[in-house]
Parts: structure tokens; C-alpha cells; sequence
């Protein structure tokens, strides 16, 4: 039977069936659990910050061991190396992460990766206006805080090494920051982690002194914090330009975009002014507290310690929350960014206010730590009792400001910074002038945390997160007579 050739009849394009469409990737940070994704983000950064709180005993220890004149030294130079850091990590660094996770949940990892290489700049560029600021107005600032004689000496020969290297800290916390915002948080933690560990080991070996090393004292503490941050930076640096990361930043036909550089700086730097703020808000009430003598002043410091643990917990629930809310808003999922942040918050508020709460019922289990002289056991049990408690609002503070960065609406939370620091100042004076106890400053110091606290959730609230609504007369030419 011969053959038949069955003529091929053509198909139209547009009448074939087109294959169904791949499933989109699934990211846990836009689409997975809140609570349990927050708290799989959150544990390296408690483990990282709690090794910085090691780090800030084991230097206290150490420089003790250079005489009387250090420790006073550092005392001054303290508040210098602390805006530092917390301008360059918990500020600028959650501008960077919260614009880069606000890309990538728009899908958009070209624009990523241009944010991170002008997040690089920006770090360069503040390290060096701190480099520059103190080394030029640095002893004058140092003598204006009461430094004097040898102990100026060893402040000023700290902060010339510290701050000569200012651009090492910035460079760390910009790098962290932009992994951070890719949801990488295991990274940048084991980083600071290792940084923690090698502050302890270079800085207590070349201020002290070790076998063929001499002692190089105050200096030596500072190249010791220095030489720790630029192994963290190799390492980073290693893993962005090797294309490990999500994003990569790209240096080779860059081009200077002004709308990248506001991106992370209208969160950036606006954050900047709440650790400035808070720093202030704290040399006021020191300031208050002196008039009542050593053993008060003793006490607080004592107390004020617990808070700044505390709060690293808070901080690294909150800087969990910058990638995913950011995220979620760059995908257009507004209700998931706030979901994410109240869920921040609850567990930020629950987990401080209970520690606090326990230490304010058993002050001693923290008191004894630190001290054994009888005034000051006294004096911490009565700001324990009063304050601790309240450290729960400055948890929900805290969480609410990173909350906002990852939404890039940062300015509410700076302002509720604001009202505490005159909340502070104004309340101060007025118990100033009638006499008030040591007690009543206690009790303002705490009342302040539940105005920050309050007002900081209250900013959350009520600010619109996500793009503006189009007037009706933009949404359709067509429509606009129908709807109105």
C-alpha cells in the first residue's frame, strides 16, 4: 500500500496552548511563618550582641589593670567610640539593610546591588568625617568633658588610634548591613562574633603586654579593636564580590546615582539622630545624679549596665524585622510589614520586660556582680526596684525604630527620642528646683521609658507605610466623573 503524505496544517501561535507558567520561588521572608521566621533571624544577633556586652566587661577588666588613669580615660573617650558604633550598625547600617531587602522584595536585584556599592561609599565617607572630626577636634572635646594631665594623655592617645582608623568600624557595620538586608543574619553575627573574640585576645595582649610584646597600653587596646574589624572586613568583603551573596556590589562603569544615595540616607541618616539623641538624654541625667554623690551615681552605672544588655536582645529582634519588613514592602504587602512589626515588638517588650521585671524583684542576683560596698548595693536595689520594670518600653522602643527602617519611615521613632530627651531635661529641672530625692530622678528615668516606649508604637500606628494613594483624578480620566 503506497504511502500517504498527510500535509502538515499550520497552527496560528496565538491558538496554541502556552505552558502554565513556573510557580515564583519562594522567599521565607515574604511568605514564611512570622513568628518563627523573626526568631530563626533574630538568635546569631543575640549571640553576637551578647559576645560585644563580653567584650565591654573583659576591656573594663583589663585597662583596670593599667592603673586608675585608664579607667577614667576610657570613661571619657566611651561615649566617642559608642555613637560610633551605634550610628555606623543600628543607623546607617539598618538605612542600608532596609533599602536593599525594599529591592529585592521588589524583585529588583540590579538595583540591589548598586545600593550596596553606594552603601560602601557612604560608609567610607562618614568614616572619614569621624576620622577627620576627632582627630582635629577630639582633644579639645576630651579636655572640654573634664579630662586632665595624664589621664587626657591616655584619652587623646586612644582616640588617635581608634578614630584614625574610623573607617574600619563604618566599612563593618556597611557590609554587615547590606548582608543583613539580604536575610543573611548568620554571617555579619559569626563576623561580629569573631570580632568579640579578637578585640578580647589583640586588645588585652597589646595593652598589656605579652612576652617579646610590650605594653603599648591605651594605644594598644585601640589597634587591638582595629586589627579585629579588618579581619570581619576580609571576610565580608570576601564573600560580597565573590558572588556568594544576593547581592554584589559592582565598582567597575559605576555611575553615581543621587536617587540611590537618598534611598538609604532618608532612613540612614535621620536614624543617626536617635543614638546622638540617646547619648545626650544619658550625659543629662548623669549630669542630674552627680549632685547626689559617688555611691548614687555608682548605683545607677550599675543599673544603666542592665540596660544595655537588655536592650541587645531587643536589637536583635529588631534588626530581624529590617529584611522582612522591608521585603514585604517591596512586594506591595503592606499588612504583612505590619503584622511583622507588632509581632517584633510583642516579643521584644515580653522578653526584656521579663527579665527586667525578675531582676527588679531580685536585684541582688545582678547587684552583687559589680559591687559589694553597702551605699551603692543600696542605691542600685532602689533604681532596680523603680526602673527595671520599665526596661520593657525601651525593648518596644527599640523594636519600633527598626520596624520603621524597614519601612523607610524612620521619622516618628526619632521623635519620640526627642520628646524622652526633653521629657528628661524639663523633668529634671523641675525636681531640681524642689528638692527631690534620688528616688524621684529614679522614677522620672523610668516614666521617660514609657514615653519612649508609648509614643514610639504610637508613630508605628498611625504612619502610612507603602507608597501614597493616587488622587482620584490620577487613577483613571475616564472614571474620575463616574467616581466623584
Amino acid at each position: 500500500m503506497p504511502d500517504i503524505a498527510i500535509a502538515e496544517i499550520p497552527v496560528d501561535e496565538e491558538e496554541r496552548p502556552l505552558p502554565p507558567p513556573e510557580p515564583p520561588a519562594k522567599n521565607a521572608l515574604i511568605d514564611g511563618p512570622i513568628l518563627r521566621t523573626l526568631l530563626w533571624l533574630a538568635w546569631p544577633n543575640v549571640i553576637a550582641l551578647s559576645a560585644g556586652t563580653c567584650v565591654v566587661i573583659a576591656e573594663t577588666s583589663y585597662i583596670g589593670r593599667l592603673g586608675v588613669e585608664s579607667l577614667a580615660a576610657m570613661a571619657l573617650v566611651f561615649p566617642f567610640v559608642i555613637l560610633t558604633m551605634t550610628m555606623s550598625g543600628g543607623a546607617m547600617g539598618g538605612g542600608v539593610a532596609s533599602a536593599i531587602a525594599r529591592a529585592l522584595g521588589a524583585g529588583d536585584r540590579e538595583r540591589a546591588s548598586a545600593l550596596a556599592t553606594h552603601a560602601l561609599l557612604i560608609g567610607i565617607c562618614f568614616g572619614l568625617t569621624f576620622m577627620l572630626g576627632m582627630l582635629v577636634f577630639g582633644p579639645w572635646l576630651l579636655k572640654l568633658l573634664g579630662g586632665r594631665g595624664k589621664v587626657l594623655d591616655n584619652a587623646i592617645g586612644y582616640a588617635q588610634i581608634f578614630f584614625g582608623g574610623a573607617v574600619l568600624p563604618w566599612l563593618m557595620n556597611t557590609m554587615a548591613g547590606i548582608l543583613r538586608g539580604t536575610g543573611n543574619m548568620k554571617l555579619p553575627s559569626l563576623m561580629i562574633l569573631n570580632s568579640a573574640v579578637c578585640q578580647i585576645i589583640l586588645g588585652g595582649t597589646l595593652g598589656l603586654g605579652l612576652g617579646p610584646i610590650p605594653q603599648f597600653g591605651m594605644r594598644g587596646v585601640a589597634s587591638g579593636s582595629l586589627i579585629a574589624y579588618l579581619i570581619s572586613i576580609s571576610v565580608m568583603g570576601w564573600y560580597l564580590f565573590s558572588e556568594r551573596a544576593r547581592v554584589r556590589p559592582k565598582f567597575r562603569g559605576l555611575r553615581i546615582r543621587r536617587a540611590m544615595f537618598i534611598d538609604i540616607l532618608k532612613v540612614g541618616a535621620v536614624s543617626c539622630f536617635s543614638p546622638l539623641q540617646s547619648v545626650l538624654t544619658i550625659s543629662i541625667f548623669t549630669h542630674m545624679l552627680a549632685g547626689f554623690g559617688t555611691a548614687v551615681l555608682a548605683g545607677y552605672g550599675v543599673g544603666a549596665r542592665l540596660e544595655f544588655m537588655l536592650t541587645s536582645v531587643a536589637f536583635a529582634v529588631g534588626i530581624a524585622s529590617v529584611p522582612m519588613i522591608g521585603m514585604a514592602i517591596g512586594a506591595g504587602r503592606i499588612a504583612r510589614a505590619r503584622r511583622i512589626a507588632w509581632t517584633a515588638g510583642f516579643v521584644s517588650f515580653v522578653a526584656v520586660g521579663l527579665i527586667g521585671t525578675l531582676l527588679a524583684i531580685f536585684p541582688d542576683l545582678w547587684v552583687n556582680i559589680f559591687t559589694g560596698d553597702a551605699s551603692v548595693r543600696a542605691a542600685s536595689r532602689q533604681y532596680l526596684s523603680t526602673a527595671a520594670p520599665m526596661y520593657a518600653f525601651i525593648g518596644l522602643a527599640i523594636s519600633m525604630f527598626f520596624s520603621s527602617q524597614g519601612a523607610a519611615k524612620v521619622v516618628g521613632p526619632v521623635l519620640a527620642q526627642s520628646a524622652r530627651l526633653l521629657f528628661i531635661a524639663g523633668g529634671g529641672w523641675w525636681l531640681s528646683m524642689h528638692n527631690a530625692t534620688a528616688a524621684n530622678f529614679f522614677a522620672l528615668a523610668a516614666a521617660s521609658m514609657v514615653v519612649l516606649g508609648t509614643l514610639s508604637a504610637a508613630s508605628v500606628f498611625l504612619t502610612r507605610w507603602g507608597p501614597k494613594r493616587a488622587p482620584v483624578a490620577e487613577i483613571s480620566p475616564a472614571l474620575s466623573g463616574v467616581i466623584d
